[in-house]
C-alpha cells in the first residue's frame, strides 16, 4: 500500500479475515449445497418474534432510531443487574471495540493481548498507535497470571475474551479477580463476553458487582451469537456511568439500526422460550460433536461457546480445504499459529451430522495415505 497521506499506524495493519461466506464458496466452487460452519453464527435464529418486530418496524426506516435505545437499555439493565446509565448500545459488538480502543489508547500506549485470541484487538490497537505485549496461552486458556506479569504503568488496555475465540476456554475467576484488585489506576481491562450466553453462568465473572464496586472493566455483549442476529449487528457495552458516557461521546450517533434494535427488543421481551430452545440444542451437539470428535483421536478442547476447537496430526489448510470441496465451512486455526487446528460452528442437528461423516472420511483418508507412504 503506498497512498500519500495516510497515517503509519494504517499501514502496519492488517485487514480481517473473516471465515469464508456461502456466497463466496458458490461462486468458487460452484456448490448448491453448502453449510456454513466457519463464523460461530445461530443456524436457529433470527426466531420468529424478532422477524415480526423488524416486520412492523420497516415502515419506519426513513427515521433516525431513538438516540438514547431508552427501552432496549431498560431490558438490558433489567437483564444485568445494572442501571441504564452503565449501557451503551453499538453497532455489534465490533463497534463497542472500536469505541473502546478510540476512547483510551493513545500513541505509545502499552497494551497486552493473549496469543491465541481474537484478532480484532491486535488490528484496533495498532491502529490507535500501541504497543502490543503478547502473552502465553495455559492449555489453551488466557493465563492471567502471565497477563498480570506483562502489566506495567504504561499498560492502557487489556484484551480479554471470555469465554475465548478461538478456543471456547473461560479463564479462572480467582485470578480475574486479583488481577483487577492490582491493575494500576489508568490501566482497563475490555472483558469481551461475546460467547458468554453458552457458558454455565457461575463460571463467568459477575460484571454487574465488578462495575458497581467501580472497578476498571467493561463488558462486551453481542445479539450476533445466542440471539441469532449476526447480520443485524447490534452490541452493547457495560460499565461505570462515566465511562459508559465517554464512549457515547466517541461513538457515532445513531450507532445501531432501527431493524436491529426492534429485533433486539423483540427477543429479550417475548424471545425468551425461542432463545432458550436453540441455547439448549446448541450445548447438547456441541457435546455431541465433543465426544464424536474425541472417539476419532482428535485433541479436543472442552468449549463453552457454540463452537469446538480441536487438533489432529494433519495441517488444518488440508483438513478445511477437503471439508470445502463437500460444501462444508470451517475456520482452519493457522492464522492463531495452530497449525493442526480447526474451529467448528455447531449448526443444526443435521449439519453436524452432515460434518461428523465428512470428517471421519477425510481423517480415515489422511490416515491411509500417511501408512501408504510410510510403506513406500
Amino acid at each position: 500500500m503506498n497512498i500519500p497521506g495516510i497515517r503509519k499506524a494504517v499501514l502496519k495493519m492488517r485487514p480481517y479475515e473473516p471465515g469464508k461466506t456461502i456466497e463466496e464458496v458458490r461462486r468458487d466452487l460452484g456448490l448448491k449445497h453448502i453449510i456454513k460452519l466457519g463464523s460461530n453464527e445461530n443456524p436457529y435464529g433470527p426466531f420468529p418474534e424478532s422477524i415480526e418486530a423488524m416486520k412492523q418496524e420497516m415502515s419506519h426506516g426513513n427515521r433516525y432510531p431513538d438516540i438514547a435505545f431508552e427501552e432496549i437499555k431498560g431490558l438490558l439493565a433489567q437483564k444485568h443487574g445494572l442501571k441504564q446509565e452503565n449501557i451503551a448500545i453499538s453497532h455489534g459488538a465490533e463497534g463497542m471495540l472500536q469505541s473502546a480502543a478510540k476512547t483510551f489508547i493513545e500513541e505509545e500506549d502499552q497494551v497486552i493481548i493473549p496469543m491465541v485470541t481474537y484478532k480484532l484487538y491486535e488490528e484496533l490497537s495498532k491502529l490507535m498507535g500501541a504497543k502490543i505485549v503478547r502473552t502465553p496461552m495455559k492449555e489453551n486458556t488466557i493465563d492471567l497470571l502471565a497477563v498480570a506479569k506483562a502489566v506495567t504503568e504504561k499498560t492502557k488496555l487489556i484484551w480479554l475474551c471470555n469465554p475465548n475465540n478461538p478456543t471456547g476456554t473461560h479463564f479462572d475467576l480467582k485470578d480475574f479477580s486479583s488481577l483487577l484488585d492490582d491493575l494500576p489506576e489508568k490501566t482497563w481491562v475490555i472483558l469481551d463476553e461475546a460467547y458468554a450466553e453458552f457458558c454455565p453462568q457461575d463460571k463467568l465473572p459477575n460484571r454487574a458487582k465488578l462495575i458497581n464496586e467501580g472497578k476498571n472493566i467493561i463488558s462486551v455483549r453481542t445479539f450476533s451469537k445466542a440471539y441469532g442476529l449476526a447480520g443485524l449487528r447490534l452490541g452493547y457495552g457495560m460499565a461505570r456511568p462515566d465511562v459508559i458516557r465517554a464512549i457515547d461521546t466517541v461513538s457515532e450517533p445513531f450507532n445501531a439500526n432501527r431493524l436491529a434494535i426492534a429485533a433486539g427488543i423483540a427477543v429479550l421481551r417475548d424471545g425468551q422460550k425461542s432463545y432458550t430452545e436453540a441455547l439448549e440444542a446448541i450445548t447438547r451437539d456441541r457435546k455431541r460433536m465433543e465426544e464424536a470428535l474425541r472417539n476419532m483421536e482428535c485433541s479436543v478442547t472442552p468449549s463453552s461457546t457454540n463452537f469446538v476447537f480441536f487438533e489432529t496430526p494433519y495441517d488444518c489448510s488440508y483438513l478445511s480445504q477437503q471439508l470445502l470441496k463437500r460444501g462444508i465451512i470451517v475456520r482452519p486455526c493457522n492464522i492463531w499459529g495452530c497449525d493442526n487446528a480447526i474451529r467448528v460452528t455447531v449448526g443444526t442437528s443435521e449439519e453436524v451430522d452432515e460434518f461428523l461423516k465428512a470428517i471421519e472420511d477425510i481423517l480415515k483418508s489422511a490416515l491411509c495415505s500417511k501408512e501408504t507412504q510410510r510403506e513406500v
